[in-house]
């Protein structure tokens, strides 16, 4: 589930915008930015932004060349437009260097010194350097306001879980959202999502779940309720996995076959099979599920299971159309002699015989006797029974049956001896 947190932290630091020149005295008791220095600094900046990145950092070096002539804040802001151009040339590592040169200047504007470092925490994440991510906000944080510092730990958790220490990030996404509860404002959707990480990462099943129940009610996406759906089934909460699914359905979120199949089997799961019969037939109908035998079967199943019979068997044989083995003609010959169609019944039986690999050899025989006795064909039903005795998973009932049969071929006999006489 990282792939879900990638985003989220793309997201956050590309949505924050860097430190970018401070050219407003502050009311913090440090040197003067004198106007000959901006000048140069926005000279460079134009020249960057006119002639390319190349030019602008000539431009700067030339500036950089009389740095011990400047105060403090003068060179801080120097530092400050590096870390920037290079930023802006997607050169991270060099934006860090200059970055925090900044905050080594002393004295310079507090706001400067916290807008810095929170940008040096964002791109040391970005760079994979998760402790000195964690150190740069330790350092902010000292400087920051109270109802700041909810970003500062969501930084802090996502540094924690990519570094996969999970237990340790897992305090800090919560007080943030924690504070966001708080203030009766709804946690932001990264924060939660980042949250499922953690718990997923952790194997906390049912507090994953929690946090998607909230990501379904705040920000309702379908991956939020096909996930939710199923972390349900994880837990073995079946019903109220159903509910989400047909929740979802209802919205247009499942569509594709995997999520069509698994509609289907969760009505399976909870005693609906006739609903699950027709998801996957209005699935092959709209060419959304492949009609292949696994398919193929698990309709025909359905069908059994919801008592439609005469459906039942027609799937059976259509399943069959793409199996190598008797199997499905096995199972569509229980159906027709559940339909009361024993002659039927007997020809798929042999069919499926014949066509071989069946698993259980022995109850095709036991249901061509059976078949025989509702018949009344006596004789035929002995001789399939005595077939059914040779092999062990029916053996039993077939000795049941095969006693029946031969009562009945005896009276049968005396019934015609009596006549005869």
């Amino acid at each position: 589930m990282k792939h879900f947190l990638l985003s989220g932290v793309i997201a956050w630091v590309v949505g924050t915008t860097l430190v970018q020149p401070v050219l407003a005295q502050t009311t913090e008791r440090v040197p003067a930015l004198r106007e000959k220095v901006y000048s140069q600094l926005a000279r460079a900046q134009q020249e960057a932004e006119d002639n390319g990145v190349q030019a602008g950092l000539a431009a700067l070096k030339s500036v950089e060349d009389r740095a011990d002539s400047m105060n403090s804040y003068e060179r801080a802001m120097l530092w400050n437009f590096y870390g920037y151009t290079y930023y802006d040339n997607e050169q991270v590592d060099k934006a860090i260097d200059y970055f925090a040169k900044v905050v080594q200047e002393s004295p310079i504007p507090e706001s400067l010194r916290k807008n810095t470092l929170f940008s040096l925490a964002q791109l040391s994440l970005t760079e994979g350097n998760f402790q000195e991510t964690l150190d740069y906000l330790d350092l902010w944080e000292n400087v920051a306001k109270a109802d700041e510092l909810s970003k500062a730990w969501v930084l802090k958790a996502q540094a924690l879980y990519q570094a996969e220490r999970y237990a340790e990030s897992l305090p800090f996404i919560q007080k943030a959202i924690a504070a966001a509860d708080k203030e009766d404002k709804a946690p932001q959707e990264n924060w939660l999502i980042l949250a499922r990480a953690i718990h997923y990462e952790l194997k906390q099943t049912e507090q994953v779940a929690a946090v998607l129940e909230r990501l379904v009610k705040l920000y309702s996406k379908p991956e939020y309720w096909l996930q939710l759906a199923g972390v349900y089934g994880q837990l073995d909460q079946t019903k109220k996995q159903l509910a989400v699914l047909e929740a979802a359905n209802q919205q247009g979120f499942i569509d594709t076959a995997g999520e069509l199949r698994n509609l289907a089997q969760v009505y399976y799961i909870n005693q609906l099979p006739y609903k699950a019969a027709k998801i996957m037939k209005d699935g092959f109908d709209a060419n959304k599920i492949e009609t292949n035998l696994a398919n193929r079967k698990f309709y025909a199943q359905s069908l059994m299971q919801a008592r439609e019979y005469q459906q039942a068997l027609d799937a059976y044989l259509w399943a069959d159309e793409v199996s190598e083995d008797g199997e499905m003609l096995a199972q569509a010959a229980h159906v027709a002699l559940n339909l009361d169609k024993n002659q039927r019944a007997t020809e798929l039986a042999k069919q499926a015989l014949e066509k071989g690999e069946v698993r259980n050899a022995g109850n095709l025989w036991l249901l061509q006797g059976m078949a025989a006795v509702n018949q009344r064909q006596y004789e035929q039903a002995v001789e399939a029974f005595a077939k059914a005795l040779e092999f062990p998973e029916s053996k039993a009932a077939a000795q049941q049956w095969q006693r029946y049969a031969k009562s009945q071929v005896d009276y049968q006999a005396r019934v015609n001896e009596t006549a005869m006489n």
